[in-house]
């Protein structure tokens, strides 16, 4: 290892950067499952849909390893919270 490199800030994934911002402050809400799959890679895939200031939105999140241990609270037709960035309501995040 150089001695420069002990300096350099490491780049966060931005993935869990986002996580981590909508956890702290996204506003939270309701979203209903509406199913769970799993993709070619092996990970749990879940899609939901929810609604925000009239406006119905679909979209699709890789659950983590604390909401695997929780998977039958994502079953389809269940409701469960959701966080969302209120500037940007396509940026959510169910927790």
């Amino acid at each position: 290892m150089s001695f420069l490199a002990r300096f350099r800030r490491k780049k966060e994934d931005p993935e869990v950067a986002r996580r981590a911002l909508l956890r702290r402050s996204g506003r939270i809400g309701e979203a209903t499952v509406l199913d769970n799959d799993v993709d070619g890679e092996g990970n749990e895939i879940l899609s939901y849909c929810y609604t925000v200031a009239g406006v119905d939105y679909e979209t699709m999140q890789r659950l983590d390893e604390e909401q695997l241990r929780r998977k039958d609270n994502y079953l389809p037709g269940s409701r469960v919270a959701l966080r969302y960035d209120p500037r940007h309501p396509t940026n959510s995040l169910v927790v």
